[in-house]
């Protein structure tokens, strides 16, 4: 059986999909219906999730920050290892290592227990996420602190697409997939790409780090938070992350969707210009 953890995010849903004819079991923290078996369970009580695995299952791991993230997370990883399961494929962020910036020092401490854990796994870090840039157009127009510098986004379902594959075929050695998008355009160059896609004039302003973190805080974004995802937009792009791989076609056996192409298939939930 595999066990599909965080079921109802985009990740999970596409690989709900494509996994259709598996025997899977799907779950969240609340009932959904994704059109396969189903059961509630919550990070935050790690015993809901432990209890529905067995042995010679596969458990895909995958869940947003939370408090106490790691440390919960890495109880499921102990149980699952006390139930006998197959594999752990498990969706991390790129550059994760304990005590980094943001989401990637909790997604670094998992990473290192799921490695001294003995349960055959797979660790997918992948870029920044196509999907977050349907949340960020407001109009005609969106906002960040990236600057000039190219910076990598993957389409949640290239990342379902290649756990779908992890999860079955023959469980293989251990190891981490470090998975891009084709292509690192610079934001101006995605607002160009949107401009195209979408029919319409968007275009992309950029903002000193303090009158970004403002508007994010303004979002509802708490500090210290919103000051550190805008420090963080400021320097990606300068440190590795409009780096391609060509992990997604190696597992998958064919290459990511394009931004064009995403955009393409979620037109409909871009805004419109007011």
């Amino acid at each position: 059986m595999i066990v599909i953890t965080g079921a109802t995010g985009s990740i999970g849903r596409a690989l709900v999909a494509q996994l259709a004819g598996q025997d899977v079991l799907a779950v969240s923290r609340k009932p959904a219906d994704l059109g396969v078996r189903h059961a509630v369970g919550d990070f935050t009580a790690p015993e809901t999730i432990g209890r529905l695995l067995s042995p010679g299952d596969r458990l895909f791991l995958n869940s947003s920050p939370f408090p106490a993230f790691a440390e919960r997370l890495n109880e499921v990883i102990d149980l699952a290892a006390e139930a006998g399961v197959a594999q752990i494929v498990e969706v991390s962020v790129r550059d994760a290592a304990p005590g980094a910036a943001l989401s990637a020092g909790p997604h670094g401490e998992v990473d290192e227990h799921l490695r001294a854990s003995g349960v055959p796994h797979a660790i997918l870090q992948p870029t920044g996420f196509m999907q977050n840039l349907l949340g960020e157009v407001r109009g005609d127009r969106f906002h960040g602190s990236w600057g000039t510098g190219g910076m990598n986004y993957i389409d949640a379902r290239d990342i379902a697409a290649v756990a779908a594959a992890l999860l079955t075929r023959p469980v293989g050695a251990s190891g981490s997939y470090l998975l891009t998008g084709p292509e690192s355009p610079s934001h101006e160059e995605i607002a160009a790409t949107m401009t195209g896609v979408l029919g319409r004039p968007v275009s992309y302003v950029d903002l000193p780090v303090p009158e970004m973190a403002a508007r994010l805080a303004g979002q509802g974004i708490p500090e210290p938070f919103a000051t550190e995802l805008a420090t963080a937009q400021a320097t990606l792009s300068r440190t590795g992350w409009a780096e391609i791989t060509t992990a997604v076609e190696e597992v998958t056996g064919r290459p990511p969707r394009t931004l064009a192409a995403f955009l393409a298939d979620h037109a409909d939930a871009f805004l419109p210009a007011s």
